[in-house]
């Protein structure tokens, strides 16, 4: 089987002579390097590629003009594999790319150098599937959790507040959770605190946290 043709794209000569030197070794082919989006996308353009590493910020902005590009190659060239390399963790920028969930990769440069790590997500890319760092997958799970005003509930505080939002009287969740009205009066005063719901004359807490329940579903 011939060996895989990788353009590598990075404006920092000595990461991108380490990964090529990385690449070369692991026995891939390397099709060019480009040091800005520009020769990216005409590397791409001469043909015979299969796969790209591109870091996502680049000159002349150091902005997105890597994620641009991998996007512009993505849409031409959809049979290219993309391996987007980032300083940071940086959560919304590829999150388009990575939906597709077909030939794309993001990780972070704090694990390029690493023979292993960089040819095991190359080798998973040219296969077809995709590779996450487990950064940025730590940090959706963080956002999503911090998004999440129900996050700090525990499992049976769910369970009682789903109840409570389908009418329930604290009789009726104790009987049908087989607990006693007291264990569910302790419940709602956790649910309550948890959601930071303030104390009011003018509103009624229970039905302010249903409906938080509700807008979270």
């Amino acid at each position: 089987m011939a060996a895989k043709r990788v353009v590598v794209a990075d404006d920092d000569v000595l990461l991108r002579e380490g990964i090529v030197a990385l690449l070369s070794a692991a026995g891939y082919e390397i099709a060019g390097v480009a040091g800005d989006a520009t020769e990216l996308v005409g590397l791409v353009q001469d043909g015979g590629v299969d796969l790209a590493v591109v870091d996502i910020r680049m000159p002349p902005t150091q902005t997105w003009e890597g994620l641009d590009a991998a996007r512009a190659i993505r849409a031409a060239f959809p049979a290219v594999g993309i391996l987007l390399l980032s300083a940071y963790v940086e959560v919304e920028t590829a999150i388009d790319l990575l939906r597709d969930g077909d030939r794309i990769g993001y990780l972070l440069k704090s694990r390029v150098m690493k023979s292993d790590d960089i040819v095991d997500a190359l080798e998973r890319i040219a296969a077809g599937g995709s590779v996450v760092d487990p950064g940025l997958v730590q940090e959706l799970v963080d956002r999503r959790r911090r998004d999440d005003p129900l996050a700090d509930l525990t499992a049976r505080e769910r369970e009682v507040l789903g109840l409570m939002a389908e009418g329930h009287s604290n009789s009726g969740i104790a009987a049908r959770l087989f607990v006693t009205e007291g264990a569910v009066q302790k419940h709602i005063r956790n649910i309550l605190a948890k959601l930071k719901l303030p104390e009011s004359a003018d509103t009624n807490r229970r039905v302010l946290a249903v409906l938080t329940f509700l807008k979270a579903r």
